[in-house]
């Protein structure tokens, strides 16, 4: 029993223990948290402190700028204030000044319109004078001449109409006998300045008809395997691409319209420098050429005319006007031609008093046809004519179209400056590439053809080998004979010349009777006269 309680009491003892160094424990863990909530609340009393005092000297000084902008902004305002106060004083003495002239005008004014109205009653009184005198010379020569004085002032009337129209006409004719004397030296004057004040001489623009490949590897990724690559470009682009003989690094792009040769040489261009083709990349690369090709297109022709400044124009005229970038005659390129043939006619235009603007659009506009016309049917004069009413142009551009050849007849001196711009511009020395000797040829071989003919007298090749006149006897052939002749020229020439547009086949048929009346008959009476008299 004795050990029994023993045991317990130490228990006990060590529970009260243990109870008093949990307790024991706890107190000091409750004191250092105890502890460090108080360094946290002092550091946070110091840091809510210093930022009170922060925020104070930060709204102090937002305070001192604060009033020290509104001092200034009051200082400035009441300079402005003072400024208009001058100003509005300044006005004050202006308009008293003012009204004081005002004054002295209106004084002025009434002192003229009294002088005026006396003048105007002086005036009135000499009327009535004259209109007295003139009744009774009306009168008089009524009396003396036996008429009325209706019939007297109608005949006065009428003579006074004779002796004006009789000075008009003199007038008239020196004018037009002046112009005509001078005519030659003001259109070389004209044409001379517009030339000199006209379009700069650019270098040429060759087009590229090849692509230089870098080597064999190159070479053989685009005929591919058995020629399926270069097959797929040409069936993709509608072009046939040939490599030079004895020149493995060139490749020839060969067709006859222009843009798809800029189609296949763009996107050969671009595979060259990826050196990565396969199909799927031609097909890729051809696309993007084709776009990049119409884009372009546009963009030249917006570039044109905009430089030109021929006002708004529908894009699609653009795009047409781009696609001339692409064009040549005789070497020549189209937009540059047709470029300086729009600068060359608005100059002329201006120096003469005309719209140069529409001159420049008639000009810029006058081979549009060119651009499709190895695509459409009709002559390049036919297609830019359709295209021009299509879009709505002004009549004057689309006769200067029609007629810049003479195909018709100009309507308007437009046409007329636009059909000389376009010979200038084609003529001036190195515009165009074809050399003389083929010229002359083809010229020779056009008269040539109509010599030949019976009864055909003279033929002349004119505008550049675009029309041929043909001169016949009349006493040989008649008129359906003529008509049968031009005919027969006609497909002598499509049969056997080669020749760039259209060209216009003139036979000109006229009989020219001549007699002579006056001091020749007279000599051969008075001859017939003394040999009767002799005999």
């Amino acid at each position: 029993m004795l050990e029994t309680g023993l045991i317990i009491g130490l228990l006990v003892i060590g529970l009260i223990l243990g109870y008093l160094v949990r307790r024991h424990r706890h107190l000091e863990a409750l004191k250092a948290v105890q502890a460090q909530a108080r360094t946290l609340i002092e550091e946070a009393t110091a840091k809510t402190k210093q930022r009170v005092a922060d925020l104070k000297a930060q709204s102090r000084r937002e305070t001192l700028a604060y009033q020290q902008s509104v001092k200034d902004e009051l200082t400035e305002q009441k300079s402005d204030i003072a400024v208009r106060e001058q100003r509005r004083h300044q006005r004050e003495q202006l308009l008293n000044q003012m009204a004081v002239r005002l004054d002295d005008q209106t004084q002025m004014l009434d002192q003229r319109s009294q002088a005026n109205h006396q003048k105007r009653q002086d005036i009135h009184a000499l009327h009535d004078q004259a209109d007295a005198l003139r009744e009774k010379r009306l009168t008089t020569l009524a009396t003396q001449a036996g008429m009325s004085p209706e019939e007297a002032q109608q005949e006065i009337l009428h003579r006074g109409e004779l002796a004006l129209k009789r000075d008009r006409d003199i007038e008239i004719k020196a004018l037009n006998d002046d112009a005509e004397a001078n005519a030659e030296r003001w259109a070389k004057d004209v044409v001379l300045a517009a030339t000199e004040s006209g379009p700069q001489d650019l270098p040429k623009e060759h087009l590229e008809h090849t692509v230089t490949v870098p080597n064999g590897e190159i070479r053989s990724k685009i005929i591919g395997r058995d020629g399926q690559h270069i097959r797929l470009l040409e069936t993709l682009t509608g072009t046939d691409l040939i490599f030079v003989p004895d020149d493995n690094t060139t490749l020839f792009i060969s067709t006859h319209d222009p843009i798809r040769r800029e189609v296949a040489r763009t996107a050969l261009t671009n595979l060259v420098a990826s050196r990565r083709i396969s199909a799927n990349q031609i097909e890729t690369q051809v696309e993007n050429a084709l776009r990049d090709v119409n884009h372009s297109l546009w963009e030249v022709g917006e570039q044109a005319v905009s430089r030109l400044h021929v006002g708004w124009m529908h894009p699609d005229l653009m795009k047409l006007i781009g696609r001339l970038k692409y064009r040549t005659s005789y070497g020549q390129n189209v937009l540059q031609h047709s470029i300086e043939v729009s600068q060359l006619a608005g100059a002329m235009a201006a120096r003469l008093g005309y719209n140069s603007r529409l001159a420049r659009r008639a000009g810029l506009l006058h081979d549009l046809g060119k651009s499709i016309d190895h695509e459409v049917e009709g002559t390049h004069v036919e297609i830019g004519v359709e295209f021009a009413e299509k879009y709505g142009e002004d009549p004057i551009v689309i006769n200067a179209i029609a007629a810049h050849h003479g195909d018709v007849e100009k309507s308007s001196p437009i046409a007329v400056l636009v059909a000389a711009a376009d010979g200038i511009s084609g003529a001036r020395q190195g515009a165009r590439s074809e050399s003389v000797e083929d010229y002359i040829n083809r010229l020779r071989s056009l008269e040539k053809i109509a010599n030949d003919r019976p009864g055909v007298t003279e033929s002349y090749a004119i505008q550049a080998g675009r029309e041929l006149r043909i001169m016949v006897n009349p006493q040989t052939l008649d008129d359906q004979a003529a008509a049968t002749l031009t005919q027969e020229v006609a497909q002598q020439v499509e049969k056997q010349l080669t020749y760039p547009g259209k060209i216009r086949i003139t036979t000109i048929r006229k009989l020219t009777a001549v007699e002579y009346v006056g001091d020749e008959k007279k000599k051969k009476k008075k001859k017939k006269k003394k040999a009767a008299n002799a005999s």
